[in-house]
């Protein structure tokens, strides 16, 4: 049987097609944006339509959508990233976009809890959403600090390749128990790059700002694998509890 495109992503990518459109207007917007933001537009919908369609789902969530327009306006920062001849005024719709991409990724958990629509694919899809927009803002703030900023936005692409390794070190492939504060880190990378894009700080400080970001994202990083190692050499028995796995919990500190 002939499967059927859910409608979800082709509304995504709708929605990528007119914020570029006003994105051109308002900041003359140049090839190289487009291109950026139409390729991140087309990853967007295809990856998404994969999950609906592996699922058998034909809609989405509450939650979903919440984060599918934090991912469009993800894919905006993206293209203003990729054009930085754009008008100054980018900058500021860079920051303004990122802002409310961050807000929703507050809204989007809280919508899943109300509506008790929690799945792995709506968290999965949160996940690579707050990833990529902590990866293009990195892009943009390195600019300025430096090319050592790039390691906050590639944590998520470094978490894939140890769960690569994982085939070699099946212990990585373990489960440790969650903890808050490194929710808190996850918010901390956001918050931090999106103030350094604003250039609203002093450069000392905001060096200090995305240095402690970067800092207690290796913390974060640091005790999870060091959670797990000790797990692995704990005598049978030695259960952790309420264990989630390791991808889930560490993904939360690019978040």
């Amino acid at each position: 049987m002939r499967q059927v495109i859910p409608p979800g992503p082709v509304i995504g990518f709708v929605g990528v097609l007119g914020l570029l459109t006003a994105l051109h207007d308002a900041a003359d917007l140049g090839p190289r944006g487009w291109v950026a933001g139409l390729a991140s537009g087309v990853v967007l919908a295809t990856a998404l339509a994969h999950g609906l369609v592996r699922l058998a789902r034909r809609s989405l969530l509450p939650a979903d959508r919440v984060t599918l327009t934090r991912a469009v306006l993800a894919c905006g920062v993206a293209a203003l990233v990729a054009d930085p001849d754009a008008s100054p005024v980018a900058v500021d719709l860079l920051v303004a976009l990122s802002a409310v991409a961050l807000v929703l990724d507050a809204v989007d958990g809280w919508v899943a809890r109300r509506t008790g629509t929690a799945s792995p694919m709506g968290a999965r899809f949160d996940m690579e959403t707050d990833a990529f927009l902590i990866l293009v803002l990195s892009v943009q703030v390195a600019r300025d600090l430096g090319w050592w900023v790039l390691g906050i936005g590639a944590a998520r692409y470094v978490l894939l390749a140890v769960g690569a390794a994982g085939r070699w070190a099946p212990w990585l492939r373990g489960q440790v128990p969650a903890r808050r504060w490194r929710k808190v880190v996850a918010a901390y990378q956001g918050i931090a790059l999106t103030v350094a894009a604003a250039q609203a700080l002093a450069p000392p400080l905001v060096t200090a700002v995305v240095a402690a970001g970067l800092g207690l994202l290796l913390v974060s990083f640091g005790t999870e694998v060091a959670a797990l190692r000790r797990q692995a050499l704990r005598p049978f028995g030695g259960a952790v509890p309420h264990p989630v796995p390791f991808d889930a919990t560490v993904a939360r500190a690019v978040r």
